[in-house]
């Protein structure tokens, strides 16, 4: 055995996947959005810590007996230093535009600003959107676009809310106003204890159907701090009492493969807010179940 095939000292990892390959079916894109957070934080160094946690991770799952193959064109990290959400608006649309051909299109965060543009790079007529996310994010937008309104900004510029669902919201954590404007523009809303009750996976497959019927494209918007905090402290906004982290790795997959889902988010991961390597590590997880579900195509 030579040492190139030898596991004495490595595997095979999923970073091995990930690099210059034009031809790829799926891109990985770094938007690292940080400025205008309602909690300030670190989020922009998510992509950073998403890429060196990955050869940790095998590509072989050992539950399915098959080892992860899709190559990822890694497109790099935009310019996000010090931009608003507002002037990142178009580099970020621009980016995912240009990923038009691929089946899958991953944009790892920065905050929640980055929704907005990623749905208008898959083209607003056409797209429907799913959030994981503790919070409604239908904050007014007089004040300008935060990590708070993104859903907001999307229905001002024209998003039927029909074509939305809003999955794992969490008590204590909203407004009344905020529920009362989703359920005026048509948006579905499915709370944490539904989600904990028939469980995340099988809501998320529901609202996938549903959004599959009246949209030609979906894009995801994974808020980690919709899990639970005991399991995720490494964002601001989670709570006690949200979804378990093996529930987010299972809807995750069924996201993946969900054919109609062209683009999603990884959004309010702030490496900064760290125990151990939790956080990096459940992120490293959730991209291997995204990239498991898409191998189900």
């Amino acid at each position: 055995m030579t040492l190139e095939d030898s596991e004495a000292l490595g595997w095979r990892s999923v970073a091995d996947l990930i690099g210059d390959h034009p031809d790829a079916s799926v891109a990985l894109i770094g938007a690292g959005v940080n400025e205008r957070s309602l909690t300030p934080g670190r989020c922009d160094l998510g992509p950073k810590a998403l890429r060196a946690v990955l050869p940790r991770f095998s590509t072989y799952d050992v539950e399915t007996e098959r080892a992860l193959s899709t190559h990822v064109h890694d497109i790099g990290d935009l310019a996000m230093k010090a931009l608003s959400p507002a002037d990142a608006f178009g580099p970020v649309r621009d980016a995912v535009a240009a990923q038009k051909d691929r089946a899958l299109t991953v944009i790892i965060g920065g905050n929640n600003a980055i929704t907005r543009p990623g749905v208008h790079g898959l083209g607003l007529e056409r797209t429907g959107l799913l959030t994981l996310d503790a919070h409604f994010d239908l904050r007014d937008t007089d004040q300008g676009l935060t990590n708070g309104n993104p859903v907001q900004a999307l229905l001002e510029d024209g998003l039927d809310g029909r074509g939305i669902s809003q999955v794992g919201l969490a008590p204590f954590a909203n407004t009344r106003r905020a529920h009362e404007k989703a359920k005026a523009a048509g948006i579905s809303v499915r709370t944490v204890r539904e989600c904990r009750a028939q469980g995340l996976a099988t809501i998320v497959a529901q609202e996938l159907e549903r959004l599959s019927g009246l949209c030609d494209a979906i894009y995801v918007d994974f808020d980690i701090d919709v899990i639970d905090r005991s399991q995720w402290p490494a964002s601001p906004g989670a709570r006690p009492g949200g979804v378990s982290v093996q529930d987010f790795f299972e809807a995750a997959r069924v996201i993946g493969a969900c054919a109609k889902v062209r683009a999603v988010d990884l959004t309010e991961y702030d490496p900064s807010l760290e125990i151990g390597d939790l956080g990096s590590l459940t992120v490293g997880r959730w991209f291997c179940e995204l990239l498991a579900g898409f191998e189900q195509r």
